[in-house]
């Protein structure tokens, strides 16, 4: 007798990777809540996660190559794996992974690399950037090197990495998984995760909870931006941070009134 087919949910949790969207789901991300997510500290975003439980959603160790960019956007995930000479000529050329990878971008997305933290090669070089820039891409990252790093960085697209080198990929890398739940910079990175960046750190938020986070994220923010306030004009940090009930009373009449 036939056998029941999976449940998009079942389906997602035994392969590790997201459900396939409805035809008419709405986006995950649009230009409203990117807006929104821009205006909101990484260490805000990081902080709200933590309460949720989830400690392990930062991408550590990287750096800029556009320090003072903001870079918000949908993960597309590329994974290589260890050199092994055999496995590189039968994986590593022509149109490997890595090109499907960057081919396959759309507005919007940020190409994550799992280069398994390995810096004594390039991952990506100028032409990568450009094609993902050419393609509408908001970003790449890679806890792996950057060759031509001067190039990849006048070409424009944020790019967070773990520094330049000369080396070209194959000196440690093979080319291999496209769209797979990925490691990088020591955390879990699937397909459709928002990834949001900026000097201070790369943030991996779940989809399914990004628009709640950014409300929470929004009153946190001008909770912050008033206790501030109260600072500067004067008042002890005693009670006031963390609010107490009468600072909260007054937080939220103030709120009110501007509302």
């Amino acid at each position: 007798s036939a056998q029941p087919k999976a449940t998009p949910e079942q389906w997602a949790d035994a392969s590790g990777r997201p459900a396939p969207a409805a035809e008419d789901a709405a986006p995950v991300l649009d230009d409203a809540l990117v807006a929104r997510i821009e205006r909101i500290a990484t260490a805000t975003l990081s902080s709200l996660l933590r309460k949720r439980g989830i400690g392990n959603a930062t991408i550590d160790g990287l750096r800029p190559s556009q320090p003072g960019t903001r870079m918000t956007g949908l993960a597309r995930t590329l994974r290589y794996v260890p050199n092994r000479e055999d496995l590189f000529r039968a994986h590593g050329g022509g149109y490997n992974a890595q090109k499907r990878a960057v081919d396959a971008l759309r507005p919007g997305e940020v190409l994550v690399m799992d280069a398994r933290g390995e810096t004594r090669s390039g991952t990506l070089g100028d032409i990568i950037a450009l094609r993902a820039r050419t393609l509408g891409a908001a970003g790449i990252v890679t806890d792996g090197g950057v060759r031509d790093l001067a190039a990849v960085t006048e070409i424009g697209i944020p790019t967070f990495h773990s520094g330049a080198h000369p080396s070209v990929l194959g000196r440690w890398h093979v080319p291999w998984g496209v769209d797979e739940t990925i490691a990088c910079g020591g955390t879990t990175v699937q397909p459709g995760d928002v990834i949001v960046a900026d000097d201070d750190g790369i943030v991996v938020i779940p989809p399914g909870i990004v628009r709640e986070l950014v409300d929470e994220a929004e009153v946190q923010e001008a909770e912050e931006a008033f206790i501030a306030r109260m600072v500067e004009e004067g008042h002890p940090v005693d009670g006031l941070f963390p609010m107490d009930a009468t600072w909260r009373a007054r937080f939220e009449a103030e709120r009110e009134a501007d509302a």
